[in-house]
């Protein structure tokens, strides 16, 4: 098989994703810029119209993605989907392939798909990705690799041509519970921001002012500098992460905790924030729009 330029097999520069939407899609035209080819399939017609724009080759389903990648990304938005794609690949890849499963689940759905796929002597890597939406347009993910440690070494080209930085955790699943204890620390720095947000407006300070003070001191957090300035702009859409899909996440988040008996009062203190925001209509909207919760209850209005 011929090399590429940068020393790769063009075997190995072709890669399938199944789930081309808000990280699945900004994942396939990163790698697509970077010389891979993407062979890719979503559910949905308008995410693969976007994806044909961007130099994905779009396929008719998943089966025909399995049949023509033998490294696979399935980045879905539920267990059902993913469980559902992972008996599709496990009966339609005519050879043994790699499958990174990127998305949010529990720990026993995690433990499922690698079962499924296993019975057919394929291989799964439990890789969940730190970062938003806008996060994967710039290319600014962190993988959470865990699994088979030779494969995660051989596809690190791969984590860095769709994000920043990868980490090899080890046996399979350390990638979520990694991926657990990172978004249990975005679900609180985000309510953080917005009451932060929602007490400097209280006390008359510009929103702007409050976002450009704060980014530049001790306070701040990564996830302020993302949604603070949606916050400050009052601004939540497009969104990066939609609160109905975060909702879900925090669920996962807290039946884990709950299994190894751990304590999260912080974290538990944000879940009616949050609840609140999906009573109010905000399911489709960037998980930003808390503050809008939280002026809500300050009276604030703008």
């Amino acid at each position: 098989m011929a090399d590429t330029s940068d020393g790769h097999t063009a075997h190995q520069r072709t890669v399938g994703i199944i789930g081309l939407g808000i990280m699945g899609g900004a994942m396939a035209r990163n790698l697509v810029a970077g010389g891979w080819r993407v062979i890719g399939y979503d559910s949905d017609a308008n995410a693969s119209a976007t994806a044909r724009r961007n130099g994905i080759e779009t396929v008719d389903d998943a089966a025909a993605v399995a049949a023509s990648a033998s490294d696979i990304i399935t980045s879905l938005p539920s267990a059902e989907a993913v469980m559902t794609t992972a008996q599709t690949i496990a009966a339609s890849a005519p050879a043994p392939v790699v499958v990174l499963e990127m998305s949010t689940l529990s720990l026993d759905d995690k433990q499922q798909v690698a079962s499924l796929l296993a019975a057919k002597h394929h291989i799964a890597l439990d890789c969940p990705l730190s970062g938003t939406g806008a996060q994967a347009q710039s290319k600014d993910l962190v993988v959470y690799a865990s699994g088979n440690s030779k494969e995660i070494e051989r596809l690190g080209p791969l984590f860095l041509g769709l994000g920043r930085q990868y980490f090899n955790l080890g046996a399979y699943g350390n990638g979520t519970k990694m991926k657990f204890v990172a978004n249990l620390l975005v679900a609180i720095h985000n309510v953080a921001s917005a009451e932060a947000m929602v007490l400097g407006m209280k006390a008359g300070l510009a929103p702007q002012q409050i976002v450009e003070v704060i980014a530049a001191g001790a306070g701040t957090s990564r996830v302020f500098e993302l949604r603070a300035p949606l916050m400050a702009e009052n601004r939540y859409q497009p969104a990066s992460m939609r609160c109905a899909i975060w909702q879900k996440d925090m669920q996962v988040i807290g039946d884990f905790a709950a299994k190894v008996d751990c304590p999260t009062p912080l974290f538990k203190a944000t879940v009616p924030i949050y609840s609140a925001g999906l009573a109010r209509g905000f399911g489709a909207d960037d998980t930003a729009s808390v503050c809008a919760v939280l002026e809500g209850m300050a009276g604030i209005r703008r």
